[in-house]
């Protein structure tokens, strides 16, 4: 069984008589990248904050690596690196030079400065100063930030928030490559599913202060319905003909609509409808898109 990095229960923290996070579980294992989802105002910067010991939960505990962060909180975060909301950083100092302030701060070897700066692709950047790079660049000066310490895990809240294409590009092909190359497990937050979607193993969807989904993308994905839409020349005539033959199927514009239906069924249904002299113009399968099972989730009061 793969080592439980993170696991959190019945995580709850109040604001006043307001639950901003509830009951939250969070179960994340060695060596994934965690996609933590919510729109704005979920609760993931709160839960994340307890994370890393910069607010106290109401009730429930934290584990990570196994320890408590209650009893055991600087041991544990001495193995965690962060980058929360945007980096901090002087403008008017290089890139090392901003890593040399941290390095002293936390006493590791200066050589640990060029090999995070070799981890995110600033090592020619290395001595500009910060205020000329770019919010790409920058964004990635954080996480070298991050990773001075050597970090066993990786919490990342909203990295590529306010990026252009390219900077987006930059920081999630990064985050890929973190699992394998470095050994470190990262839990990564954001409120775009097609980004987690490009980068994560498992994804944990929160959704007003509750989680209503953890599982693998791959479990996500396959929660989404498939329906066939025939476009015909009399849909009223087809779909009289097909119910006298005892085929469902629904009324749609222009046609037909078959719901979570198998090839063989769509088969059988077309060629009721030839026989019939029906003329069939299209059959188009339309697919519901992870972004609509997302919103379909955030919608709903109930959990999954």
């Amino acid at each position: 069984m793969s080592e439980m990095i993170i696991q959190t229960k019945q995580l709850t923290k109040k604001f006043g008589n307001r639950d901003v996070v509830e009951n939250v579980n969070l179960a994340i294992k060695k060596g994934e990248i965690y996609g933590f989802l919510g729109p704005n105002g979920a609760g993931k910067t709160t839960t994340i904050r307890m994370l890393l010991g910069l607010a106290r939960p109401t009730k429930g505990s934290i584990h990570i690596f196994g320890k408590d962060m209650k009893k055991e909180r600087l041991a544990v975060l001495r193995r965690v690196g962060s980058l929360v909301e945007y980096p901090s950083y002087y403008g008017h100092l290089t890139a090392y030079e901003n890593l040399e302030a941290v390095r002293r701060l936390i006493d590791v070897p200066k050589s640990r400065i060029d090999e995070v700066l070799s981890i995110v692709r600033l090592s020619k950047e290395a001595n500009r100063p910060v205020k000329g790079f770019s919010l790409g660049m920058k964004q990635r000066l954080g996480i070298a930030t991050a990773l001075l310490g050597k970090p066993d895990l990786l919490i990342l809240d909203e990295p590529t928030n306010g990026l252009d294409p390219s900077g987006i590009l930059e920081v999630r092909e990064l985050i890929k490559s973190m699992p394998s190359e470095h050994g470190i497990t990262i839990l990564v937050s954001s409120h775009l599913l097609s980004e987690i979607d490009q980068m994560a193993t498992q994804v944990g969807i929160i959704s007003k202060g509750k989680m209503i989904f953890q599982d693998s993308i791959e479990t996500l994905r396959k929660q989404s319905k498939s329906n066939i839409h025939i476009v015909v020349n009399e849909p009223e005539t087809a779909w009289r003909a097909l119910l006298s033959r005892g085929l469902q199927v629904d009324k749609a514009e222009n046609g037909l609509m078959l719901e979570n239906v198998s090839d063989q069924k769509v088969a059988e249904i077309i060629e009721a409808l030839v026989k019939e002299h029906i003329a069939v113009y299209r059959v188009q399968e339309q697919k519901q898109s992870l972004e609509d099972i997302f919103l379909q989730m955030i919608g709903e009061e109930g959990s999954l």
